[in-house]
């Protein structure tokens, strides 16, 4: 594997930026909870891997996923982080956990605290817990040097590394879980004596004394009810904070430490930024103190409930890109400090574009001479996943494994056709990429609510898909809140283009469903008077000569610019065309069935452009894009043909003939 920096932050670079920029700030500082957003597959955790890479040799930082099978509790994951950032560095002093460990031990075994209800003296009952405490302590010691390091046992499952790390990343990693503190085994008076004051004097809590304030904690834990225990995570979320400001306050310190929450949209993950968003807004507005040093980045593939609805109409936020990430975009944008949504910053992660998936290519294909002649294949990658970047990933492993042909020509046009159906090794466990894909895409969606899908992402614009076939809004509140629609800058919430495509590939097996989809969705855009969205269905149904009749209609009718921007929309309909044959074959199967014609006209010659056009604009029908020539000439011809409004269609035609590939989907 690559570096993480190589790749995982490809196209987010303003990431990197802004944690250095929070890691030199002041200890007491503001700093955002940076929020990575974006379907499955979009990166985020490979951008975990890579700030881990980057960041983690000199600085301390820790890591957890939420997104594992492991109900991680919160008290868990903080001793799991608080572990990881004890490690020692060449540059710092240790950093050391003692409030949380307090409050973590009080809590964690139940103490026997008969002494101080059955009448005696409040000093017997307070050394009678202290010796308990020390007594679990010790245990935890002996059995596992450090009682931070017991917490492993509970969480281990949610210390394994993002998906994507580097072997660098790896071996950083390593290093924060072996290079922990190991504290001999003693006594811990004197500390208890300290952690136990601040316990005392913790506006959550009701006793004024020390020690009944830690008897207090444990009584939540095991007998409280549920405020009760939701008040206990919020006094050891406030421990774990005044930890870090103590010691960002002693000399030889860091500024700050990173944490990396991945896959905090699970249950778990959320509880967790919901308890650390208040309990730092508590210490900081609240109560009027300094802000705690955490560097935060977590990622989340799904709208966080807390958020409101996920229109986003109800959150004060405006999603943010990666690439000009920045401590003063933060500060321009964020909410009033009153509210906790103060602290957000959401970047909303955007798929690769071209030069970043040819660089991403290059660094993984071009050091093997069996597979240089794959980088080649760039521009098809990229129309065909639209960017996302497990997605190109999904495709190299495919070339890797299949034994493609290397060299550009028919033989890997036909190759290419069927890959959606090749077989992709990830492991031990083997299936086609679009199983693969959409089984990764869509975790948790049944066959059936799949199915249903895919007869609805034969609406370009999924809001309508789900209206006219009669599968109501859920479905598509769905998509939203998975961030499973087209992201920023797009105006038609249509599904991402790679999960639509195959979606659609898959629809394309059930012929009956397909035409009926689509026959459908022409009817409800006739009936609103929308002819290029109605053609465009009739386009995909094989409806190929009243498209172009109605295109032939209108070619004098509107300006040659309005009618080369409808033309461009109806022929991006999806096809199901055969899957054998390169795109020649293609087109020759796709002649009128009016027969050959007499003369070269505007009829004859729409008639060819629908034709190759629609062939064209599927990348699994033309990877190479080798109609462009004759597209090309269809424009030529159509500029002779018609008598004023020409440059425009001259226009057309030296694009194609030029055709320089666009650096984002969305600009073809």
């Amino acid at each position: 594997m690559e570096s993480g920096s190589g790749l995982g932050l490809r196209g987010r670079s303003g990431i990197v930026s802004l944690v250095d920029e929070c890691l030199k700030q002041p200890p007491t500082a503001d700093r955002p909870i940076t929020m990575l957003l974006g379907p499955r597959g979009s990166g985020a955790s490979e951008a975990h891997s890579a700030l881990m890479e980057h960041f983690g040799p000199d600085h301390p930082f820790a890591y957890v996923n939420f997104g594992t099978a492991q109900s991680l509790l919160p008290r868990y994951a903080l001793a799991l982080l608080a572990r990881q950032l004890e490690r020692k560095l060449p540059r710092y002093g240790r950093s050391r956990f003692p409030l949380l460990s307090l409050g973590l031990l009080a809590s964690d075994e139940l103490l026997n605290i008969r002494g101080m209800a059955q009448g005696h003296s409040m000093a017997q009952g307070r050394r009678a817990v202290q010796r308990q405490l020390d007594h679990f302590q010790q245990a935890n010691e002996a059995r596992h040097g450090d009682y931070l390091a017991a917490f492993f046992e509970v969480g281990v499952e949610a210390l394994g590394l993002p998906e994507g790390a580097s072997s660098l990343a790896l071996a950083v990693f390593q290093d924060a879980l072996r290079r922990g503190r190991r504290l001999p085994v003693r006594g811990l008076a004197g500390r208890l004596t300290t952690g136990a004051q601040w316990f005392g004097a913790h506006p959550l809590i009701r006793s004024g004394d020390r020690w009944e304030a830690l008897v207090e904690l444990n009584m939540w834990r095991h007998d409280g009810d549920e405020q009760q225990q939701e008040r206990l995570d919020r006094v050891l979320f406030s421990a774990f904070l005044e930890d870090l400001r103590r010691n960002t306050a002693r000399n030889f310190m860091p500024r700050s430490h990173l944490l990396l929450l991945d896959n905090t949209h699970a249950p778990y993950g959320r509880r967790f930024l919901d308890l650390l968003v208040r309990a730092r807004h508590d210490d900081t507005v609240v109560t009027g103190g300094a802000c705690d040093p955490l560097t935060v980045v977590a990622s989340a593939n799904r709208w966080l409930p807390r958020w409101g609805p996920a229109t986003g109409d109800a959150w004060p936020w405006q999603l943010r890109g990666p690439d000009r990430a920045s401590l003063s975009d933060w500060h321009t944008y964020r909410p009033t400090r009153d509210g906790e949504d103060t602290w957000w910053y959401p970047l909303r992660l955007r798929d690769l574009n071209l030069d970043e998936v040819r660089i991403r290519l290059e660094l993984q294909l071009g050091g093997h001479p069996e597979l240089a002649p794959y980088t080649r294949l760039t521009p098809f990658v990229h129309r065909l996943t639209g960017g996302l970047p497990r997605a190109v990933q999904q495709i190299l492993d495919v070339l890797r494994q299949s034994g493609a042909p290397a060299e550009s020509g028919p033989d890997q046009d036909r190759w290419l056709r069927k890959l959606p159906d090749r077989q992709l090794r990830t492991g031990e466990v083997s299936s086609t990429l679009a199983e693969t894909a959409l089984g990764h895409l869509l975790r948790g969606i049944d066959p059936v609510e799949r199915a249903v899908l895919a007869e609805c992402a034969a609406a370009r614009d999924l809001s309508v898909g789900t209206q006219v076939l009669g599968h109501g809004e859920e479905l598509f509140g769905e998509m939203r809140s998975r961030w499973l629609l087209a992201g920023p800058g797009t105006f038609v919430p249509t599904l991402h283009p790679w999960l639509r495509r195959l979606l659609l590939w898959q629809l394309a097996r059930r012929p009956d469903d397909w035409d009926r989809a689509h026959e459908r969705l022409a009817e409800h855009y006739r009936s609103q008077g929308r002819p290029v969205q109605e053609m465009y269905h009739r386009l995909a149904a094989h409806r190929v000569d009243d498209v172009a009749d109605e295109l032939l209609r209108r070619f004098t009718a509107v300006p040659a610019a309005q009618w080369i921007s409808e033309f461009d929309a109806v022929t991006s309909a999806p096809n199901r065309l055969p899957d054998e044959g390169g795109p020649l074959e293609l087109l020759a199967a796709l002649g009128s069935r009016r027969g050959a014609a007499l003369a070269v006209d505007a009829a004859s010659v729409i008639q060819g452009l629908v034709v190759a056009r629609w062939v064209w604009s599927d990348p699994l029908a033309d990877p190479g894009m080798r109609l462009s020539h004759l597209i090309a000439e269809g424009f030529t011809q159509l500029s002779q043909l018609r008598r004023n409004d020409i440059v425009p269609l001259f226009n057309e035609a030296e694009r194609y003939r030029h055709w320089r590939h666009p650096q984002t989907t969305g600009e073809v």
